[in-house]
């Protein structure tokens, strides 16, 4: 049912209309957040954790415009209530505006690598959510957001936090490991999605490291705050560790329930699979890591242009995802979620 409206969605124009609550960001920016309809089926959609990662905020920008100009009856707002955060980092949003815009139709590499600002673990919102009685808030904006969850006075049934990647072989979807063994639609729904597109799933296998455990190709458990913990104590990071709260899927879910809780990691750019391992770390990765840093290098010492950073990423395989196609991804996630709960 959400898939056929996609294309509304993305027509409706980037003017959301004024917030239902809003909030204030470490710095002083507003956090908008929305509510909409009455409907039985309770959906939370956040994004903008990450500082670098702006195509799930225009989704959900262009999604609360569609929303706001809805009458009561429309089938999503009788059907569906809901919770919708377009930006919970407008601090990070302000960061990164050197190197895009929200009329890109893709991304500009060598603008990704000159002008990104991603915060470290300490600042990391998705990693920042309170859970009464066991952990306190990072940031005033995880305080904000986890109030505005509690108006709702009920648990969520669903609930996606939209994320990207630099990188990848293609889409890659994270599911609560609660639902492991209860994905079927989602695989199904955003496999075809992905495959009618014309991509292919990023399907690597990082052995339950952070949390992740491989499902199907390209579908994964999301990480939890525990799993991030283990992972820098096993290195001797104690105080890294230590920055850890819970993730924004560890803590709607504390409201109880049984949510179903997502997560979209939607590539900027797509790297051709050559090695075609699963193995973790990657040895495709680890190419295109060691490519990236010697081209922010040379961008930034002027020994490379732009142009000539294109061609070489171009001629060795590196194609921008249009973002119009991650933000139909990141809506058939959703979607598919809805399917898989309802049942």
């Amino acid at each position: 049912m959400l898939e056929s409206y996609i294309q509304d969605i993305l027509s409706a124009p980037l003017s959301p209309p004024p917030p239902h609550f809003q909030g204030n960001s470490r710095e002083g920016r507003p956090v908008a957040a929305y509510r909409f309809g009455r409907g039985p089926f309770r959906i939370s959609l956040l994004a903008g954790c990450h500082a670098d990662e702006p195509t799930g905020p225009r989704l959900l920008r262009h999604l609360v415009s569609f929303l706001g100009r809805q009458d009561e009856g429309h089938p999503l707002l009788q059907d569906f209530s809901w919770w919708i955060v377009p930006h919970a980092n407008p601090d990070g949003e302000a960061a990164n505006r050197r190197w895009y815009s929200e009329t890109d139709d893709c991304y500009s590499l060598p603008r990704y690598l000159q002008h990104t600002v991603r915060e470290l673990p300490g600042d990391d919102m998705e990693y920042g959510f309170p859970i009464e009685g066991q952990a306190g808030p990072l940031r005033p904006e995880n305080a904000f957001i986890y109030e505005f969850w509690k108006k709702a006075g009920v648990p969520f049934h669903l609930h996606a936090s939209l994320h990207s990647m630099a990188y990848s072989f293609g889409p890659w979807f994270l599911v609560d490991p609660g639902w492991e063994n209860r994905s079927a639609i989602i695989q199904e729904r955003c496999r075809q999605k992905a495959i009618e597109l014309g991509y292919s799933l990023n399907d690597i296998d990082r052995g339950g490291e952070k949390g992740f455990h491989r499902i199907s190709e390209g579908f994964c458990t999301r990480p939890g705050a525990e799993a991030m913990k283990a992972h820098f104590l096993e290195r001797e990071m104690p105080k890294t560790a230590a920055f850890f709260h819970p993730s924004s899927m560890e803590s709607i879910r504390s409201f109880g329930g049984d949510c179903l809780t997502l997560v979209s990691e939607m590539p900027f750019f797509t790297i051709p699979n050559e090695s075609r391992s699963l193995a973790w770390p990657n040895p495709d990765y680890e190419k295109w890591r060691r490519l990236m840093s010697g081209w922010k290098m040379a961008l930034a010492t002027g020994k490379k242009r732009e142009e000539a950073v294109l061609q070489e990423a171009w001629h060795l395989g590196l194609r921008a995802m249009p973002v119009a196609d991650q933000m139909r991804l990141q809506w058939a996630l959703v979607g598919a979620g809805v399917k898989q709960a309802v049942g």
